[in-house]
């Protein structure tokens, strides 16, 4: 009788591991792969399905055919930590304390108290590796392995800080770019030539790797961003110069990640997303991208600041060859993959919002009432409001009039200083040339009033308000 309830013991053990492992194989049923493909500095004119015709990009222009083009997705801020800040935690990050881009040996980073979509997709049984740059903090503490990924390789934060940088010695005094396996510095940067090959050599391995469970991929490219780069490989293959010619390989590197997934089994059942953190650098002219048709570039709250271009792929939930018009924010990424991987949000208070209705097909409308453009320290410059854009008064860059810069070395921006309140209907407008704040004076008081919310909320320093909700970033003292 022993040995008898010894044997169905042992037998209900073997089945409840088969089901274990079955339940956490990556097959069609399972919870979804999720590769988050992050470029930096790329205009929203630099895909071919957003205008681009002197670039070829045949693997971007796939993932359009096969999946959704969202043709009004911002970045979460018009500058680098920033907008990584915000798509990695689902909020504006100015409420988390993480504002412009931090430099190296910066004493502020991403606060390990928020939970980062890494951490979220994790706690579920996820392998998660982030390939590329971080930017989010460079002392221990706020590196990618204790955000969440279980891999890091790349660069800690832009590749122009450096000791090779135009400007070294009369502005910076960069120390040498380390380049990080994990947690070691493996090597120092003097040539960037073949880092957009490795990261995507990297990339291809941790999905070979982890073929067999949920994965969270995060690739976020140090390219197009100054110094430019490319391998020989991809040397004068575009009619756009050096920089089209990085745009090229960048293309190459999504299409090798797209391939690997085929080569596994795995297209059906991994949501694959693309897009950029901010818009084009355009002090450096011909080393920059473009955002044709949008207004202004990075570092501006116009279109062309934080307008990106957007392509996501989930062949078993999202139909191919979709156009969505409807405005989406980077915010909005982490409440939408929690909702497809049935994840729990975080406790803490975040601002996105689901957008998994609208890119399934269940409505046309956009996740939320309204978004809002902050920059520099806490400074509320903008909101978009169904299809207006409302600026308030304050100052900006730009390069209008101004001679740009030319091969890697960056020309003088001129500040000018908006002194009221300038209204647009982005459908009819989406250039901004026409201010007629005059003509619609119900609408300005409506924006205003969500304006005040969100300055009660998470202040603005334009008005000295201090928000009621904002916390702290990580500090080293």
């Amino acid at each position: 009788m022993g040995l008898k309830i010894k044997f169905i013991a042992l037998l209900c053990f073997f089945v409840w591991k088969n089901a274990s492992c079955q339940k956490n194989k990556n097959t069609p049923d399972s919870l979804p792969n999720v590769v988050l493909i992050f470029t930096d500095d790329q205009g929203y004119n630099d895909v071919g399905v957003f205008g681009a015709n002197d670039i070829s990009t045949p693997n971007l222009d796939q993932m359009a055919k096969d999946g959704a083009k969202l043709t009004n997705f911002y970045a979460a801020q018009a500058v680098c930590s920033a907008s990584r800040a915000g798509i990695l935690t689902g909020c504006y990050p100015n409420r988390i304390g993480i504002h412009n881009a931090l430099m190296p040996n910066s004493k502020k980073g991403l606060n390990t108290e928020e939970t980062t979509l890494a951490e979220m997709l994790r706690s579920k049984g996820y392998a998660t590796a982030i390939f590329g740059k971080w930017h989010l903090g460079d002392q221990k503490e706020f590196m990618p392995n204790n955000h969440g990924f279980d891999e890091y390789f790349g660069i800690p934060y832009s590749n122009d800080m450096w000791p090779l940088h135009p400007q070294q010695g009369p502005i910076f005094n960069f120390d040498p770019l380390p380049l990080y396996d994990n947690e070691m510095v493996i090597d120092t940067l003097t040539d960037q030539t073949n880092l957009t090959t490795m990261i995507t050599e990297r990339s291809v391995d941790f999905i070979e790797r982890n073929k067999e469970s949920p994965f969270f991929l995060y690739v976020p490219h140090p390219q197009p961003h100054v110094p430019l780069f490319v391998s020989d490989k991809f040397k004068g293959k575009s009619n756009r110069g050096l920089y089209g010619d990085v745009i090229t390989e960048l293309d190459w590197s999504v299409g090798e990640i797209i391939k690997a997934l085929e080569d596994n089994g795995l297209t059906d059942n991994t949501i694959v997303i693309f897009t950029s953190d901010n818009g084009p650098w355009l002090a450096y002219g011909n080393h920059s991208g473009s955002a044709f048709p949008f207004r202004e570039g990075k570092g501006t709250a116009w279109e062309g600041g934080q307008r990106e271009p957007f392509l996501i792929k989930y062949p078993k939930k999202i139909a191919g060859g979709v156009t969505i018009d409807a405005p989406v924010m980077a915010i909005d990424i982490y409440p939408t993959l929690a909702e497809v991987t049935n994840s729990k949000l975080p406790e803490k208070i975040i601002d996105g919002k689901s957008a998994w209705s609208l890119l399934s097909g269940k409505t046309t409308e956009s996740p939320q009432e309204a978004y809002f453009f902050y920059y520099r320290v806490n400074e509320l410059f903008g909101v978009r409001y169904g299809k207006w854009k409302l600026y308030f008064p304050h100052t900006y860059r730009t390069m209008d009039g101004q001679e740009p810069g030319k091969d890697g070395l960056p020309g003088n921006y001129k500040m000018v200083d908006l002194n009221e309140i300038e209204l647009y209907d982005l459908e009819s407008d989406s250039s901004e040339t026409k201010n007629i704040a005059a003509a619609y004076p119900k609408i300005i008081a409506k924006i205003e009033k969500l304006a005040n919310e969100m300055r009660i909320r998470l202040g603005d320093s334009l008005q000295e308000m201090e928000g009621m909700e904002n916390r702290a970033p990580g500090i080293i003292h």
